[in-house]
């Protein structure tokens, strides 16, 4: 077992506030009220600590991709730890459903092993109308019974799914995924207004990605975004990353919805963590110039190259958030909604120490996960 750790001096993102001139103590794994009188002391006056993040829309970093091997596949995990993402829900992309079937039961075994939080499945039951980075010959129509045979697959480990609900069987669909536990999300859609707020009615919580891969928002036709934006059951993904989003898109959501209900995502892909270069997404080719994720055939952006400790900086320096309502995006809310705020999302005794120390302006010196120093801290 690690050694009782105090970290002092910080100012601490708690649940209730910021405390300055702060202090968390860690014993093992976890957070506790207080340390041994034998803990070691560190000062990290000066600096920021928040909770880990948490990621619940993730296809790849560092050059790898949730749809490989296991090694690639942890490949991909260690890269984001490295930028703060202590929690991860790998996504896939779509593909060939026997492959999805396959990756599927890959990804329960390391969501067994503890290192994702559970599988999201994006694809292959959305529109054609608003496929963006998917396969166009190999999306198909949510039909329950196949929509059952991937959470089937995933063994308990599946945690959400993107769908288009205005195709056939796709109301069916978000009430078995409400029905077994699983978030049904509105996502690569092309439904109205009317058709969303059925699909909210039916189980739906979480708008994938809101903005994009939908129809804009519309003074005669309002189309989802209207529709998920005001429902306060719904819990609407942002890609914070300057590209997916104009500033004041992003402000116009995230006032409208509050800060209890936005989740920060990376939506990343391969080159998240890497560079500029050719990649695959799904089995498709991808062109990554300056930071920019795009289809080499169409031009579609595809995914992103971001990481959460870029988002978090983005969304205090840039979008002029508090520290509170960032790390409550970035944390707690994708916490909750995965069911996971009993261990993680927030720094409070009994949870998991996955804690964050960042420095006065907001750049990451130090990622500790379940009570182990991922990176130590960087206090020079």
């Amino acid at each position: 077992m690690a050694p009782s750790l105090v970290l002092t001096g910080a100012r601490v993102v708690l649940p209730g506030g910021v405390v300055d001139d702060g202090r968390v103590s860690v014993e093992g794994t976890r957070i506790v009220a207080a340390a041994a009188e034998s803990a070691k002391v560190v000062d990290v006056s000066g600096h920021w600590l928040v909770p880990g993040f948490v990621d619940i829309h993730n296809h790849g970093g560092g050059g790898a991709s949730f749809s490989g091997t296991p090694e690639q596949i942890l490949t991909a995990i260690r890269t984001h730890r490295l930028h703060g993402t202590t929690t991860l829900v790998a996504s896939t992309v779509t593909d060939e459903m026997d492959l999805l079937v396959r990756q599927a039961g890959l990804l329960s075994e390391l969501a067994e092993q503890g290192e994702i939080a559970g599988i999201h499945f994006e694809g292959p039951f959305i529109s054609p109308c608003r496929k963006g980075a998917h396969s166009e010959e190999l999306l198909r129509d949510p039909d329950p019974a196949e929509v059952r045979k991937l959470i089937d697959a995933a063994r308990g480990r599946a945690k959400m799914v993107t769908l288009a609900a205005e195709l056939p069987g796709g109301i069916d669909s978000v009430r078995l995924l409400a029905e077994h536990g699983v978030i049904a999300a509105i996502g690569h859609t092309d439904a109205t207004y009317e058709q969303t707020v059925e699909a909210v009615d039916a189980g739906a919580t979480v708008a994938t990605h809101l903005f994009n891969a939908m129809p804009p928002l519309g003074h005669r036709a309002p189309g989802p975004v209207a529709a998920l934006l005001e429902d306060e059951r719904v819990t609407v993904e942002l890609i914070n990353d300057g590209v997916h989003l104009h500033p004041a898109a992003l402000e116009l959501a995230f006032h409208r919805a509050g800060a209890s209900r936005v989740a920060f995502i990376t939506d990343a892909m391969d080159a998240a963590g890497s560079g500029d270069g050719r990649y695959l997404l799904g089995p498709l080719e991808v062109e990554v110039s300056e930071g920019v994720a795009r289809l080499v055939e169409g031009g579609s952006i595809a995914g992103s190259t971001l990481t959460q400790d870029r988002a978090f900086q983005r969304a205090v320096t840039v979008d002029k958030l508090s520290v509170e309502d960032a790390v409550t995006a970035l944390s707690a809310n994708p916490a909750r909604l995965l069911g996971l705020f009993d261990r993680v999302g927030s720094l409070e005794p009994g949870k998991d120490a996955d804690l964050l120390l960042l420095d006065a302006d907001f750049a990451l010196k130090g990622v500790m996960r379940q009570g182990a120093w991922v990176i130590p801290p960087q206090l020079a």
